[in-house]
């Protein structure tokens, strides 16, 4: 084909070949937006947009006493995440395709894949994915990829944002996607045993799950088994300090979001996606696999032992094409972790559950404010019910300086009061009675 220039009259003669003209392009824009001109002002300098940007960004309120949770928590962050965390040779890394010189990256990786099988009780994690929402996905198409089945169970107790995300990423796929309700914040155990049957792939459950109650799903484990079904838990990394493991309870596939593990807060990213699952299953896992071998001299060393992406292999063998490997996040949660150590992690889990009980115990003794659920095994995440709209409570305190919990009336209908009050080891008491007396003030 020749060569066409790029002028306005070949476009047209194009277009007309094809029976097109220039203005069915834009055929779709309403015609009252058309014809507008773009109100784009001069150009600024460089000392000005740094003050205009500097002006922006005091609007955002980063000073408020924290207790949002649903899935992203404030934890400190030692400083020296972030001294390791910004070095050249890590910063600046990507894709370690050369391991002769990318021993650090890869260690790095295969250290932060053996501390997640360490947390969740696993046997392999791979190199991690983009975010808690995606990765639980990505664990949900890796099950009906094992299984060769093509029915779903979600319950409705999982992060409504995750549940969104797979909604989203199915609705041209052929999944037959069934949502079980919730009972009194747990799993619903009767509605899920009587949608399980031969065609299931898998079941997808939360623990601690969005309202922050605690379960023990070793019994959904075992009725997903025996239908030849997987178990998929969605996992707060943190909780597993204390908490009994998704793999004593027998779950085949376990992701999660891994930001609470050194990752700041940061206006929705970027995050950690983790996934670790049963050694048999690796070859269906997405993402890249860091494996540790021996050279010709039998000296240690790290390569990416499996890494099943389109660019890697056949496409039609492929297992994903959204998992590059968040690896700067993977090496803060991995600095975190060896920072806290085994009993230091445990003891910032155990603070982020005391400090928990204590706020709710507070809060609840206020005139008006009560318990949602009746069960009250909780980690470090809690749902009351007040006496006015919780919208307009939160507006009302973050005017006081606390972003007090998040309003469940945006996801659950019904629950227009419910507010989801999230504490963690950074809360203080004196944080805890400030926030009581403004809510009792509020209300």
């Amino acid at each position: 084909m020749p060569f066409i220039s790029n002028t306005v009259d070949q476009q047209k003669q194009m277009l007309s070949e094809i029976g097109l003209s220039m203005e069915d392009l834009f055929s779709d824009i309403p015609p009252d937006l058309m014809g507008r001109p773009l109100e784009i002002p001069a150009g600024l300098s460089e000392m000005e947009i740094h003050r205009r940007f500097s002006a922006l960004s005091k609007k955002n309120a980063t000073d408020l006493t924290c207790f949002l949770g649903g899935g992203i928590y404030d934890h400190f962050c030692p400083s020296a995440v972030g001294a390791i965390l910004s070095r050249s040779e890590f910063y600046t890394a990507y894709t370690p395709y050369q391991p002769e010189v990318s021993q650090g990256t890869l260690q790095a990786i295969y250290e932060y894949q053996s501390m997640i099988c360490r947390l969740t009780e696993m046997e392999v994690s791979n190199a991690s994915l983009y975010d808690g929402g995606t990765a639980l996905y990505e664990a949900m198409m890796m099950a009906l990829r094992i299984t060769r089945k093509n029915k779903i169970i979600l319950d409705s107790s999982v992060n409504p944002i995750y549940r969104k995300t797979i909604h989203s990423y199915t609705q041209n796929l052929k999944i037959a996607l069934d949502e079980t309700e919730c009972v009194n914040a747990l799993a619903n155990r009767s509605e899920i045993l009587n949608q399980l049957d031969k065609s299931t792939a898998a079941v997808i459950v939360q623990n601690p799950n969005f309202f922050g109650c605690i379960d023990d799903l070793t019994d959904i484990a075992d009725a997903a088994h025996a239908n030849g079904a997987l178990l998929i838990v969605s996992s707060y990394p943190m909780s597993l300090g204390i908490l009994k493991t998704p793999g004593a309870m027998g779950a085949d596939i376990v992701t999660g979001e891994g930001q609470s593990l050194g990752i700041p807060l940061s206006f929705g990213g970027p995050y950690l996606g983790f996934m670790a699952t049963r050694k048999k299953y690796v070859r269906k896992m997405p993402g890249r696999v860091v494996g540790r071998t021996t050279d010709c001299n039998g000296k240690d060393g790290f390569v990416m032992t499996l890494q099943a992406r389109e660019q890697h292999i056949r496409r039609a063998k492929a297992t994903s094409n959204i998992c590059s490997n968040e690896a700067l996040c993977a090496l803060a949660a991995s600095i975190y972790l060896s920072l806290l150590g085994k009993e230091g992690f445990k003891r910032t889990a155990q603070m982020c559950a005391q400090k928990a009980n204590y706020a709710f115990k507070r809060l609840t003794a206020i005139e008006g404010v009560t318990s949602h659920f009746r069960q009250k095994w909780f980690f470090n995440e809690f749902v009351l019910d007040l006496p006015k709209d919780a919208r307009d409570v939160v507006a009302n305190l973050i005017e006081k300086g606390f972003s007090a919990g998040f309003p469940l009336s945006r996801y659950y209908e019904g629950m227009e009061n419910s507010i989801l009050i999230a504490v963690t080891e950074k809360r203080t008491k004196q944080e805890i009675g400030m926030l009581a007396e403004c809510l009792e003030a509020a209300l």
